[in-house]
């Protein structure tokens, strides 16, 4: 085997090639076959640690195009995007998204496709199905389903592992089991039940080292004490609306302004008035910002057409005066955004 650079060894070599940032890797992989492997290599993905060149991604997906999800890189504001996943539900909606490993994963939910000739849902409500995306070797990869299928559950990372709690099997029935993942052993465990459930959908946000589970319209916070110990039920009475995490803070949207959340209080940051006659969007923290993501406006009503957004709003927490700024907007995906997290390279 030839070597990688004339005169170096391959892991000098690979140290060098782990200093290329991600969106040049397929320019990378068009000099040799030997480059292609080496791009693709769990080699590279160690080097990159070693010399200290991690990136920060967001992750979305929308509602159009159907299963597409896109990488935005803050540094050069450009959007990459991704291979299709490979689900066999059309539309997929109402799953939970996370990275871990330098991984991203999609998981359970269910088809929000409709039959345009009858208006039925288009196959299952709820799904556990678990998929991976490695942004080095580009490639989708099924992992072991969770136990219960699920839609609407909360989902979050904790040290590493993946935790699921709630969420429905079916549109009527709404559960409270909770399940860890490892990724590195691909393995599914049971933890302690939520103490109750909610007719509403519930999410999760991980705050000082603890998963906390919130459900829509109800003030009551479960919060995991230890994944042997269980889940507490705290009644904080937190604002209601989209939430972010920055360094550990969490920051809610409500009433027309960002607030910063405290554990029995709140503070106004900065107000969010532009965003009143916004749907369907993703907000979502990574390093010092606060990004708001697609969504919809309308109808209105001398305006029943419905006006589908790729824009991007950020705000950076912490500034002397918040101001909020526009960034490149999506170039594939717009409108409802059906999942968002960060993830690092």
């Amino acid at each position: 085997m030839s070597e990688l650079i004339e005169g170096l060894p391959d892991a000098v070599a690979l140290r060098c090639l782990a200093r290329v940032p991600l969106y040049l890797h397929p320019k990378l992989e068009l000099v040799s076959r030997s480059w292609q492997a080496a791009v693709r290599s769990h080699e590279l993905s160690k080097a990159r640690q070693e010399v200290h060149s991690s990136e920060d991604f967001l992750c979305v997906c929308a509602f159009y195009p159907g299963n597409t999800w896109q990488l935005y890189d803050p540094l050069r504001d450009l959007w990459i995007t991704l291979p299709i996943l490979p689900s066999k539900s059309r539309h997929l909606a109402h799953f939970g998204v996370v990275s871990t490993d330098g991984k991203l994963f999609v998981l359970g939910g269910g088809s929000d496709a409709v039959d345009p000739s009858t208006g039925d849902h288009d196959g299952s409500f709820a799904t556990n199905e678990v998929w991976s995306y490695d942004p080095l070797t580009r490639q989708w990869s099924p992992r072991a389903s969770m136990l219960v299928p699920r839609s609407m559950f909360a989902c979050c990372v904790l040290d590493g592992k993946i935790v699921v709690a709630g969420g429905f099997t079916s549109c009527r029935n709404s559960i409270s089991k909770a399940e860890i993942y490892d990724p590195e052993k691909d393995v599914w465990v049971s933890i302690p039940d939520l103490h109750h459930t909610h007719k509403t959908a519930c999410s999760g946000v991980v705050i000082r080292g603890k998963v906390h589970v919130l459900h829509k319209g109800l003030s009551t916070v479960q919060v995991l004490d230890g994944v042997k110990l269980g889940w507490t039920v705290q009644d904080y009475g937190w604002l209601q609306g989209p939430m972010a995490v920055i360094r550990g803070e969490l920051y809610v949207m409500s009433h027309g302004h960002i607030f910063k959340q405290e554990t029995e209080a709140s503070k106004v940051v900065v107000s969010a008035s532009e965003f009143r006659r916004r749907i369907g969007f993703a907000m979502v923290g990574l390093g010092d910002d606060i990004y708001v993501i697609g969504g919809v406006i309308g109808p209105e009503r001398l305006n029943l057409d419905i006006k589908k957004l790729s824009d991007v709003n950020v705000l950076t927490i912490g500034s002397e005066r918040p101001v909020w700024r526009h960034v490149a907007p999506m170039t594939r995906c717009h409108g409802t955004i059906m999942g968002c997290t960060q993830l690092r390279i």
